[in-house]
């Protein structure tokens, strides 16, 4: 399913996801979660701002739950979306509808406040997220980033970092050094035209084995030079599992805003089982491994 690339108003116009994905064939685990995706709006209900970095098709979080439901996941982290900028009044709604499966990441700047992190945080968020990708807008400049982590150092959230390309390699210090749980975003979205033992990926798998930072094994249609089924980006997600599936997340990254060619979302979980053939290793990552950074409830014994 092709995306065009449209713009309005000089802004890009994100599609919306598959109509009509798959039923997964591969049957997860109960309490799996999708650890990275997004809600939009209802723009009637949750305006967008003016100067969002693009504009969004509506997904609300009843569309999400429903995605959800189909493909067998029933706890998500919800990321806030550059489409809402720090405005988290929809992400908080669903967050508030559905306490015991959802969970949020933020996106803050050095001028939100202490009083706001708090109300987050009851609210449910566990996470902030530092976008360093530049269609997004520029990133924080390091002082700016300080400040960020001061504010969520009390709650130890966690914090996930929207970086590519060679981002990789250049913020290697920066990555390992938040003193708190680093998430990259997207498996750091890599070039894998410079191959499995690039620089690139090596210095992913080097931050993998400091203990302190984590990778979302997903979005596998924004790496992939082959298209569906994604066999080089499903490659990639495979090592990083097997290195250390103690500290990987999945995600579909539904809506999958801005990708050339939206995905279907069931044959993302049907990877699954290509990324994380051990079953014990699958629970982990897509149970035990959410439910701790994302302070979800514990599982009943």
């Amino acid at each position: 399913m092709t995306s065009a690339e449209a713009t309005r108003g000089g802004r890009r116009v994100a599609a919306p996801p598959h109509p009509d994905p798959k039923v997964p064939d591969l049957r997860l685990p109960p309490r799996s979660c999708d650890a990275h995706c997004h809600i939009f709006g209802p723009g009637h209900v949750f305006p967008y701002p003016e100067d969002r970095a693009y504009d969004p098709p509506d997904v609300s979080k009843d569309d999400l739950r429903r995605r959800h439901d189909l493909l067998g996941l029933d706890r998500a982290i919800i990321v806030q979306s550059a489409a809402h900028g720090t405005d988290h009044s929809a992400l908080v709604d669903a967050l508030r509808t559905y306490p015991d499966v959802y969970r949020g990441v933020a996106l803050l700047t050095p001028r939100s406040t202490p009083e706001e992190v708090a109300e987050l945080h009851e609210a449910g968020v566990r996470g902030v997220r530092v976008q360093f990708m530049p269609h997004l807008g520029p990133g924080p400049k390091p002082s700016e980033l300080r400040a960020i982590l001061d504010l969520v150092r009390p709650y130890a959230w966690h914090v996930s970092f929207h970086i590519g390309g060679n981002s990789v390699v250049d913020m290697y210090d920066t990555l390992r050094s938040t003193g708190l749980p680093a998430v990259i975003d997207h498996m750091a979205r890599v070039d894998l035209r410079t191959g499995l033992d690039g620089d690139q990926v090596r210095a992913l798998r080097r931050l993998l084995d400091t203990g302190d930072v984590w990778v979302k094994l997903s979005a596998p249609e924004r790496l992939s030079f082959e298209g569906p089924p994604y066999a080089d980006a499903v490659e990639l997600a495979r090592l990083l599992a097997v290195q250390a599936p103690e500290r990987c997340l999945w995600g579909t990254d539904f809506p999958h805003p801005n990708v050339p060619q939206m995905p279907d979302d069931g044959l993302l979980v049907d990877l699954i089982e290509r990324i994380v053939p051990d079953e014990s290793a699958r629970h982990r990552i897509l149970v035990a491994n959410p439910a701790g950074i994302a302070d979800f409830p514990p599982e009943p014994r």
